[in-house]
């Protein structure tokens, strides 16, 4: 496991933007002495390139503002390597709130691993701020009074495009699934859209995380002769298994193969003539406006010339408005206070804007809807989408009443 890296604040300092006025101060223990954020991360992994590293760098530059302090405290960030695993996730999270005083954990890509994060944070009273991992549990059955929602969930990322596709013609499906909890969920939350618009499920096939081979997949998602081959995996399996589908023909044969989980790390990664014409569901691009653009280019800055994703721009606007709350609270350690908090204040950024969070946990931001550009429309490697349209908010979240999360009152009504 990697060692936890503490940037001083003086790094906050040197990235400072404004956060506002502290608010008062509570009492405190004696012994703390900084509002402590950890980033727990997939740092070499399949996830590496969408969040990971980039994530560690989001951070700092909203720890940074109001002087690199909240609830009169300096914030601190550390961060960590869950490699993938739940266990090796849940036991960092366990030694940062128990040992190390990290009140918020941040970013979580990996839906088992941020799970099994969530109990120790709600057992320990903190803050989990899910910025990558995906799953609808997390403002479903697993919702809790200690966490906010802020990427977009399978729900989302399933059902927009899927809709859209079966309205299309593509009538049959077949799916090629990440065998753990994630690729599940994505699988389950698609199939039930394209079923809901009228088209049939031929079947699907599982595959291990991180897989290098997709042939015998690809074969049986050939021999299934359904119209759309979906991909409910990503990152580095995404990446491995669309490269290998164009190897394999699939799509000169008449099947659509579509990525339900796409980022524009993939993308920059595969290249624009493999994916020019590609429909992609997010909530973030960094070429949006001059607030994205700018945040963009200092973050690129700072990451080796690349582009923030829309995951690790969560990162920034999760923190941001944590730190926020922590001041509204007045540097309170208690997590359900804090969340509370950040529930009750709008959410307001020069990144997304203005949103809010519901009652189930779920960050409520604009979600758009891309087209990836040819290669002869682009003027450089990160310039891949081109905006098709902004998804009306009742379409591009799942109605709370359908999640069955047990803290919205009476089974959840309204948004």
């Amino acid at each position: 496991m990697r060692r936890s890296l503490v940037f001083a604040s003086a790094l906050a300092l040197a990235l400072a933007i404004p956060l506002g006025q502290a608010g008062a101060q509570q009492q405190r223990p004696a012994q703390r002495e900084a509002v402590r954020i950890g980033i727990l991360s997939d740092m070499s992994g399949s996830f590496a390139d969408v969040a990971g590293p980039g994530s560690v760098v989001a951070a700092p530059r909203a720890a940074g503002g109001g002087g690199g302090r909240a609830g009169g405290l300096p914030v601190q960030i550390v961060s960590g390597d869950h490699q993938n695993r739940a266990d090796v996730g849940s036991a960092l999270a366990r030694r940062w709130v128990d040992v190390e005083g990290v009140d918020a954990i941040v970013d979580l890509p990996n839906s088992a691993v941020a799970l099994a994060v969530g109990d120790v944070v709600r057992n320990a009273n903190r803050t989990m701020l899910v910025t990558a991992a995906v799953t609808t549990r997390l403002t479903g059955d697993a919702c809790s009074p200690n966490a906010i929602h802020y990427s977009l969930d399978n729900w989302s990322m399933a059902n927009v495009p899927s809709r859209a596709l079966v309205q299309q013609g593509g009538s049959t499906w077949f799916y090629i699934t990440a065998d753990y909890v994630f690729g599940h969920d994505l699988e389950q939350q698609s199939a039930n859209a394209v079923r809901r618009a009228g088209g049939q499920v031929l079947g699907s096939v599982r595959h291990p995380l991180g897989t290098a081979d997709f042939s015998s997949v690809l074969l049986q998602a050939q021999a299934s002769r359904a119209q759309v081959a979906a991909l409910a995996n990503s990152q580095a399996d995404f990446i491995n298994a669309m490269k290998q589908a164009g190897e394999f023909g699939l799509t000169r044969r008449g099947q659509r193969v579509l990525g339900l989980a796409v980022y524009v790390s993939d993308i920059v990664s595969l290249g624009l003539e493999p994916t020019q014409g590609a429909i992609v569901t997010g909530n973030w691009y960094w070429d949006l406006n001059d607030g994205t653009r700018d945040f963009a280019r200092r973050f690129a800055a700072r990451h080796n010339g690349r582009m923030p994703t829309a995951l690790q721009a969560n990162v920034y606007a999760a923190v941001l408005h944590y730190l926020k709350a922590v001041d509204a609270v007045g540097g309170s350690t208690d997590g359900r206070a804090v969340v509370a908090r950040m529930k009750a204040m709008p959410t307001d950024d020069r990144i997304f804007g203005r949103g809010s969070i519901r009652a189930d946990g779920r960050r409520m931001s604009p979600v758009y809807v891309f087209q990836v550009k040819a290669p002869g429309e682009s003027s450089g490697p990160y310039d891949v989408y081109r905006l098709v349209r902004e998804v009306p908010v009742e379409e591009a979240y799942r109605p709370i009443e359908e999640g069955g999360c047990p803290l919205v009152a009476g089974g959840g009504r309204g948004r």
